[in-house]
């Protein structure tokens, strides 16, 4: 059943034109500064092509829950989901939405020097002026209260969040949400997911935020269970509550 996704408006967009691109199950909404429709959708086209078609040859990556090894002859998209998900011990699909945000997000910037490629909650970001990401978890009280604030010294940055408790991604645990920075979207989504499997209470948050210390290419993570926050890193939270 489709569900609203009402936190795209979470993001503060100023000054910024906002489309969608919807090829099969990718639903990217972007925002740039003209509308690159025609181009975001050339280029979903062209990474799902190679992800498809390489899939119809190892049909093990798509339903892999564990890491996988790509060859040199694979695509950069695939090598790079794969080893991101190496990199966090999970298999190489938990990377694929960050993966298509930052893959068309970074072919965009030809264009438009800033852009927002949002997939499913997963964010490539690049922008010039300080703006602010609400952070979605669910029913958790925290929902709506705090958002993420991000420079433009910050980006390009990768936000990419996972939930056990929001939405149809498969996650092993029960966190309400856990986002994860990194300049690697693609990487950013593999470990949210990781991060997510060892969530399931909040007396599980410190374990979560010690295993997010341990991945190089980090630079932070929120982690939400019930009315309970864990954050480290380079993570700047304010307040959303009166927007």
């Amino acid at each position: 059943m489709y569900q609203p996704r009402t936190y795209r408006h979470w993001v503060k967009d100023e000054g910024l034109i906002a489309f969608n691109v919807v090829v099969k199950e990718t639903d990217l909404y972007i925002r740039a500064e003209s509308n690159l429709r025609r181009k975001a959708y050339k280029s979903v086209l062209k990474y799902r092509g190679m992800l498809e078609a390489y899939i119809e040859r190892y049909p093990a990556f798509v339903t892999s829950l564990k890491p996988l090894s790509a060859g040199q002859d694979a695509p950069r998209i695939v090598r790079e989901m794969a080893e991101a998900a190496g990199k966090v011990g999970v298999g190489p699909m938990a990377a694929v939405a960050g993966a298509i945000a930052e893959f068309v997000g970074k072919e965009l910037l030809e264009f438009s020097p800033e852009i927002i490629v949002e997939n499913g909650g997963d964010i490539f970001l690049r922008s010039r002026r300080k703006r602010t990401i609400g952070i979605y978890a669910g029913d958790s009280p925290l929902t709506g209260k705090i958002g993420l604030e991000i420079g433009g010294e910050d980006a390009p940055l990768g936000i990419c969040t996972s939930s056990g408790t929001v939405g149809h991604s498969l996650s092993f645990g029960k966190a309400d949400a856990v986002v994860v920075l990194s300049a690697s979207a693609t990487l950013a989504d593999a470990a949210a997911t990781a991060i997510g499997n060892l969530v399931s209470q909040p007396e599980d948050i410190p374990k979560g935020i010690e295993f997010a210390q341990g991945v190089e290419g980090l630079r932070g993570v929120v982690i939400i269970k019930d009315d309970k926050l864990g954050v480290w890193g380079k993570v700047r939270i304010v307040s959303t509550a009166s927007e």
